[in-house]
């Protein structure tokens, strides 16, 4: 007998069969590497008792002059932020619309309320003040006083409809007053195409013919944040930029605003598709912005404007300013933009840009660097160090100073599953606690992020196609450990329905729970409950007689394999640290493709105190997989080592 000792290469490998893929792991879920070895990656922990209601899609972390921490999270419908264990709701409000009146119907959840020209439309949220009620419609003022509510239905430009929690208990045509906020709309929860007349813009596709499913994509509801000093700097996707002033007097009870005292962004474009403050310089740049300031009709996916220098609320370029203009060529619109250390870099959906300030009179200067490595997403890169990662329609890529390709042993896998028609869902996060970038990206057939993938570029030296990973946790939006001190990320489960902030009578929006990961093993949910994260490995079909004649010794020349039965009589365990159970199963095929009757020496319980298991099996190859599937539990593996011997060839 041989007991042959058996050393994995970090990552997994999906470009090839699980035979051909030699001394390689070919599948996981939650499992990360470290030092070469696989485990169990950390657990996560909800951070606030409250879900939030949508899904959330960007995060953005900044301090003020105080020292106190704060957190921004952009969703399909509120603007929020995450203080001291707690979220507040600074959505911006449009004007507010005065002396509407309300009707119920008896028996009937629905209310109709009446205000000539509301220009609301179906699923935006309104917040409803000031209120009275006509007398029979058996509710109470506090039912509505201070209360958020969607818009249902616009049957006509003077009336909608919402929904109440309660039905009426009286029919009332008309009558009170109350006072409506509508809430800034953002986008829908997911992207689609768009259908019929009215989606495209004027003088596009054939007179007389709708638009194709394929012809316009509809885009989700996004939000571009950053901060200038202590003040946060919000721009809707395709719309207007708000600020607020974390150094007001009563900030948490202060909204998001176009008019915030000191950092106005009244004079800014009204139609942008992505912004952010230059770095040093100071610049507010929108990206995909308007060619005349306050006419969304004009806005041009290619066209930057940018403020003048430490004036965010200067755009109109003169001679004693910065400000200015700039329009990209390569692409039909700009996806993305990143500070990368001294220098911005611009995505369109086919090129990379670097934008590097020069002073007056052109205050910056575009050169593309990349062609046919568009951004998929807005928010599909990271950024290391002055490095970005990004994951295009056409693979994965870097720029260091130059445009690379990354090799990636899961490619295949990726692509082949993906919707890339919703790569604008796709988020990107950096855990530089483990070297780790990951993607998280809706799988085909999904409404949502589904999957994951992630470089290991802190493991990939000397490894053909690097340390990728795959696995199915779904994450909406990621900020890395800067700030906080872990790393905080948003899961968005379309089923459930999210308790903050509270819309009355509407369900089927989903919710948002917010998660602070590596913290412990498990989930732990905001009602305190915990839920098992499980994980596991698997390894490429190990070639025994391979295996066997190396260990005696006596192979020479040309490889040759699969001639011989080998009969398995133990395995030793080898892990590096064991927290609980692991199990172990091994599955032995006589042929590569074989499935339905391969041999599983189902899972064996392995303990720390365990040194060997005894088995009883016989094939031409075996797998190995490791896996947790209880709470508390963790795992590191080793090297594994298999007890074989010659068993003739029939």
């Amino acid at each position: 007998m041989a007991l042959v000792e058996y050393k994995f290469k970090p990552g997994i490998d999906k470009q090839n069969t699980e035979s051909g893929a030699e001394n390689r792991w070919v599948d996981s879920d939650n499992v990360r590497f470290r030092y070469g070895l696989p485990e169990k990656v950390g657990g996560w922990s909800s951070l606030v008792t409250d879900t939030i209601v949508g899904v959330a899609r960007a995060q953005h972390a900044f301090v003020d002059i105080a020292g106190n921490r704060y957190v921004a999270i952009g969703t399909d419908k509120f603007l929020l932020l995450y203080f001291e264990g707690k979220l507040y709701d600074i959505t911006p409000l449009k004007t507010t619309l005065t002396s509407a009146t309300i009707a119920t119907t008896n028996a009937s959840p629905t209310c109709t309320i009446t205000k000539s020209g509301h220009g609301l439309s179906v699923g935006d949220i309104v917040q409803l003040d000031s209120v009275t009620l006509p007398s029979g419609t058996g509710f109470s003022a506090s039912d509505f006083e201070d209360k958020n509510f969607q818009v249902i239905t616009v049957p006509t430009t003077s009336t909608f409809t919402i929904t109440q929690s309660s039905n009426a208990s009286g029919t009332v045509s008309t009558g009170g007053s109350l006072s409506i906020k509508p809430y800034e709309p953002v986008g829908p929860r997911a992207q689609s195409y768009g259908y019929g007349w009215g989606i495209a813009g004027w003088g596009s596709g054939n007179w007389g013919e709708a638009a194709a499913a394929t012809d316009v994509t509809l885009e989700p509801g996004l939000w571009s944040l950053d901060n200038f000093g202590q003040v946060l700097v919000a721009t809707i996707m395709n719309g207007k930029t708000f600020t607020w002033n974390a150094g007001a007097s009563t900030p948490l009870e202060t909204r998001a605003s176009t008019a915030t005292s000191g950092f106005a962004t009244t004079n800014n474009p009204t139609a942008t598709r992505v912004s952010l403050i230059s770095p040093t310089t100071r610049h507010l740049l929108h990206f995909g912005t308007e060619t005349t300031i306050g006419d969304t009709t004009t806005q041009d996916d290619m066209f930057i404007r940018f403020s003048d220098q430490e004036d965010i609320n200067t755009f109109t370029p003169s001679a004693i300013n910065t400000a200015g203009t700039l329009r990209l060529q390569d692409g039909t619109k700009i996806i993305g933009a990143l500070k990368a250390k001294e220098v911005i870099l611009v995505w369109t959906d086919n090129a990379l840009y670097t934008m590097s300030f020069i002073g007056a009179p052109f205050t910056f200067r575009l050169d593309q660097v990349g062609t046919n490595c568009g951004l998929i997403g807005q928010n599909a890169v990271v950024e290391i160090d002055g490095s970005a990662f990004w994951l295009s329609s056409k693979g994965f890529f870097l720029y260091d100073g130059t445009v690379k390709s990354i090799p990636c042993s899961v490619e295949d896998f990726v692509y082949d599953n993906f919707d890339t028609t919703k790569g604008q869902q796709v988020a990107a996060g950096l855990n530089n606690l483990f070297t780790e970038i990951t993607w998280y990206y809706p799988a085909s057939g999904s409404e949502y992020n589904d999957k994951y993938v992630v470089f290991n570029y802190g493991e990939s030296a000397g490894v053909p196609g690097g340390v990728w990973y795959t696995g199915t946790e779904a994450r909406t939006s990621w900020i890395d450990s800067n700030v906080y001190p872990n790393p905080f990320a948003t899961k968005y489960d379309s089923t459930a329905d999210g308790t903050f902030p509270v819309i009355v009578g509407q369900d089927g929006l989903g919710q948002t729970t917010y998660f602070e990961h590596e913290v412990g093993t498990d989930q732990v949910n905001p009602n305190g409950t915990t839920t098992t994260v499980t994980s596991f490995i698997q390894s490429f079909d190990i070639d025994l007689e391979q295996r066997q004649r190396n260990a005696q010794g006596r192979a020479s020349g040309p490889k040759i394999s699969g001639e011989l039965f080998l009969a398995m009589r133990r395995f030793v365990p080898d892990f590096k640290t064991l927290a609980g159970n692991a199990k172990v199963t091994l599955n032995v095929k006589r042929y590569p493709q074989q499935t339905s009757s391969q041999t599983a020496l189902s899972p064996f319980t392995i303990t720390s105190s365990t040194d060997k298991k005894d088995t009883r099996a016989r094939g031409r190859s075996v797998s190995l997989k490791i896996e947790n599937d209880s709470a508390s539990e963790s795992w590191r593996f080793g090297t594994l080592r298999l007890d074989i011997q010659n068993d003739g060839r029939r």
